[in-house]
């Protein structure tokens, strides 16, 4: 950790170095934010925490730039709690293992936090400067945005006095969103019925494991496996002949993130255990040569445990198999108006076995309503088809594009001036907060910028350093070139 905070700018690093050493996954946040809010006290800022836990933090201007139209920076204070199945980590307790890794800062084991660990860090920095020139400045961390966007939901009006909103939660550098994808969780509930297990039965646990895995909207488009998706093919496909019968499945373990493992604890006559073994090492061979180049570490394992109480029965294992195997997963369509942007996607992120059900929950992303409404019409059908329940809830709307954006404008000739290049100007297929926040204030302008990040939402997240610098130069440049109110 000690060679983060050498970094340039060192301001922003050693900010990501406190962020890193406090714990703050989804739902946890408070400790982070009560640091934050005593170092603004301390600095004479004014600071409210509002009614859902959000933070609003607001400077004055430097002088002469009193007149400046008012700036909103805007964060979000969580962060994906993800690890490797070997990694020893409490993300509630322990603090973030990061550092520098050649290029780039990564973590031991877990994810970074860089999304939007950084943005909040670069936020933090901005406050604390007392060189850099602006106008009046805000702000808003908000709380719980990988989880449910509970804090961009419970944003209420008249919070914010600014005009322009900056969002720092996208990762390329080079590229300056104006739009991003709605989005909607869907839940199946599939209910199962008992058995006794059969005399002579034997119960192993089949895991998979080694995948990428990845952010569900971010890197859906390249093609990772889906550890829930891989293993029902394969249930599917051997379960009759192996007379498998399942006691218990699960996988991932957030609708968020592409899920990088799974396992299935599992009955079967002892005289078929080499089989067994037999064809996974088929299988596994199978998907090394397909997904050769994309999941090069795919691995499946068995492990004998103790007999379970009871297995599924028959025919609800076959009902829950053939759901899992047929229910959509992956980019539904790319985009006409934005060429190499994924339009709509489904993420099959989460399954638990609970009681009598067992439950998954699948997170549908797209640009357009229509387009995400299609995407719940299909599950309902396969739901009615399996005898199933589904439900869509947490919807929250995309950021529609606005070509006519003044800030926009701003971030774009800056980035040209300074780089001597066009950047990108693009819409980014995941959940910033920004379609939000419009509902309360919907005449702000707003735009979203960041640093390159690699892997976000698994324990292969990085951070490219000279990318962060980048970012940096172009974000207290373009809040030195806000203009004057009118």
């Amino acid at each position: 950790m000690a060679a983060l905070s050498a970094l340039y700018p060192q301001p922003l690093w050693q900010w990501f170095e406190q962020i890193c050493a406090i714990p703050h996954p989804s739902k946890h946040e408070q400790a982070l934010s009560q640091h934050i809010q005593g170092w603004a006290r301390d600095k004479g800022f004014s600071v409210v925490e509002d009614n859902v836990g959000n933070l609003i933090i607001k400077k004055p201007a430097t002088a002469g730039m009193e007149n400046r139209k008012p700036v909103v920076i805007q964060a979000h204070l969580d962060m994906v709690p993800q690890k490797n199945a070997d990694k020893e980590h409490d993300f509630t307790k322990d603090p973030i293992e990061a550092y520098v890794d050649g290029d780039w800062v990564t973590a031991n084991g877990t994810t970074l936090g860089a999304d939007n660990g950084i943005g909040m860090a670069s936020a933090l920095a901005v406050l604390g400067s007392t060189e850099l020139k602006h106008g009046p400045l805000e702000v808003l961390l908000t709380i719980d945005e990988e989880a449910g966007m509970t804090g961009a939901f419970g944003l209420a009006p008249g919070m914010l006095e600014a005009e322009i909103l900056i969002n720092t939660d996208s990762e390329q550098e080079g590229e300056i969103y104006m739009g991003c994808a709605g989005g909607v969780d869907a839940e199946f509930s599939v209910a199962v019925s008992w058995q006794p297990v059969p005399a002579n039965f034997q119960a192993v646990k089949l895991s998979l494991s080694g995948l990428k895995g990845g952010h569900s909207g971010v890197n859906i488009h390249l093609g990772r496996g889906n550890a829930n998706k891989l293993l029902a093919r394969f249930l599917v496909a051997e379960a009759t002949e192996l007379q498998l019968q399942l006691s218990e499945l699960s996988g991932g373990s957030l609708r968020n993130a592409i899920p990088r493992e799974a396992s299935v604890s599992l009955c079967l006559p002892s005289d078929k255990l080499d089989l067994l073994q037999q064809k996974l090492l088929s299988f596994q061979q199978l998907l090394q040569q397909e997904l050769a180049i994309i999941e090069p570490a795919i691995k499946l394992s068995l492990s004998n445990i103790s007999l379970p109480a009871q297995v599924m029965t028959s025919a609800s294992q076959q009902t829950l198999l053939n759901l899992l195997h047929s229910c959509p997963n992956g980019v539904m369509r790319m985009s006409d108006d934005v060429p190499g942007v994924t339009e709509t996607s489904l993420n099959m992120g989460v399954i638990s076995t609970q009681g009598d059900k067992v439950q998954v929950l699948c997170l549908i992303r797209s640009l357009i309503d229509s387009g995400r409404e299609h995407v719940e019409t299909m599950l309902a059908s396969l739901a009615t088809l399996a005898g199933a329940d589904v439900s869509f809830s947490g919807a929250y709307p995309g950021w529609k594009p606005d070509p006519s954006s003044a800030v926009m404008k701003i971030v774009n000739d800056t980035y040209l001036d300074i780089y001597q290049k066009q950047p990108v100007v693009m819409v980014i297929h995941a959940g910033l907060e920004c379609g939000l926040f419009k509902k309360p204030y919907p005449e702000m302008d707003m735009v979203s910028i960041g640093p390159t990040i690699r892997y976000p939402h698994g324990p292969d997240e990085m951070v490219n350093i000279k990318t962060v610098g980048q970012y940096w130069q172009l974000l207290v440049a373009v809040l030195e070139r806000i203009p004057p109110k009118s």
